[in-house]
């Protein structure tokens, strides 16, 4: 089998992997990219959308931040719509004073995979990592099936696993190895992407007791929709007419103002869900995004938390390959797993927040005079809404 070298090989070309390849170029260290699925597709995939404040400066620091700069919208308010009424946080004036800047995750994929190439990187589409071996020694190997089937093993000091909760990357990592934390928070959402500009300047989140509806701005013309919805519901079973009719109803438009309606693009089921690593390193692999922790969507922290374990694993990796020293790498996972705990513990509150239990029993009665009561405190209490501010655009 043909063989290659490359000091960092890295699974996935998503918003971690890109990140980790533009900081380690910008280094001067080497590496290569491999991405199973076409440019057109990963340069198409929507996903996410809201950039933390921390996520920009990552960005702007190290020059990939030019298209979210000039086409990025700035966001620092949200709204919650309930039986009891509307009220709105502009929490870009609370807790740190940060804003999101809305930026669909398909541009930015776009503007990384472009500047990864200018710098020169070696970026293999359409090619698969079907194994990964030699973690403990001292020169691990991928082996890799390009697109005409053809097998090669790639040779490396380190690998970085960015392929998600499902690629080969996590499953490289021998049982006994890392503990793995797991919830099903039982709640499952339609997301949406509607061809129509957004409804209201605001996030807006609509807690109601037939589910929860949320909308989300993406571009002038697209707007990102939420539905929640039975587990095990089929996409096809809602057709844009019944889409629309009962986001009306859970955003209540009769109440605050018809909705921006317009062909449905895009709809697929996601399953909240949180799964963690502990470690995110097993000898020379680091697992960085979804493959180190699925966060559910339900606080925007994923995108987010990928490229700051980007920049921690990159800061930790140069030294090593330069000069041997591999401090910063060995506390890889120390570093960032309090992040990651943070922002699992923010997405179960916003859960909680969103999402009332179904039924008339004592149990689901209860759960919901707690989740009026959450949202009341979160509209009357300065110390509440702080809090708030902090944690939904920290990261």
């Amino acid at each position: 089998m043909p063989e290659q070298t490359s000091a960092v090989v890295i699974i996935g070309a998503g918003p971690a992997g890109l990140v980790l390849g533009n900081l380690l170029l910008a280094a001067g260290v080497g590496c290569t990219v491999l991405e199973r699925q076409s440019r057109a597709h990963v340069e198409q995939r929507a996903r996410a959308g809201f950039l933390a404040a921390n996520t920009v400066r990552v960005l702007t620091e190290h020059g990939l931040a030019d298209g979210l700069l000039k086409d990025g919208q700035q966001h620092d308010t949200c709204a919650f719509r309930t039986a009891s009424g509307e009220f709105e946080l502009r929490y870009g004036a609370l807790g740190r004073g940060e804003v999101h800047t809305v930026y669909p995750q398909q541009h930015l994929v776009r503007d990384l995979v472009a500047e990864f190439l200018a710098r020169g990187g070696d970026l293999r589409f359409e090619t698969a990592a079907v194994a990964v071996t030699g973690l403990t020694g001292d020169r691990p190997q991928v082996t890799v099936q390009a697109a005409d089937g053809g097998l090669h093993r790639l040779q490396c000091r380190f690998v970085a696993g960015c392929d998600g909760r499902h690629g080969i990357a996590r499953t490289a990592v021998p049982a006994g190895a890392a503990r793995r934390f797991r919830r099903d928070h039982g709640v499952s959402w339609l997301a949406l992407l509607a061809a129509a500009p957004q409804s209201m300047a605001a996030v807006a989140y609509a807690v109601h007791e037939d589910g929860f509806a949320g909308h989300m701005a993406r571009t002038p013309d697209i707007t990102r929709y939420y539905l929640q919805v039975p587990r095990g519901e089929d996409p096809a079973d809602w057709p844009d007419t019944r889409i629309w009719g009962e986001l009306r109803h859970r955003m209540r438009a009769d109440r605050y103002g018809p909705l921006n309606e317009g062909a449905v693009l895009e709809r697929r089921i996601v399953d909240m869900a949180s799964d963690v690593l502990d470690p995110i390193q097993y000898g020379r692999l680091f697992l960085v995004g979804d493959a180190a922790s699925l966060i559910s969507p339900s606080a925007a922290k994923g995108a987010n938390l990928a490229v700051m374990e980007a920049e921690t694993l990159a800061r930790a990796m140069v030294p090593a390959l330069r000069g041997g020293d591999e401090q910063r790498l060995a506390r890889y996972s120390a570093d960032c797993l309090p992040r990651i705990w943070r922002a699992q513990e923010f997405s179960h509150w916003m859960i909680n927040l969103l999402h009332g239990p179904a039924g008339t029993g004592d149990e689901a009665v209860f759960l919901r005079e707690l989740q009026r009561a959450r949202l009341e405190s979160l509209q009357t209490s300065r110390r509440h809404q702080d809090h708030f501010a902090e944690n939904y655009v920290g990261i």
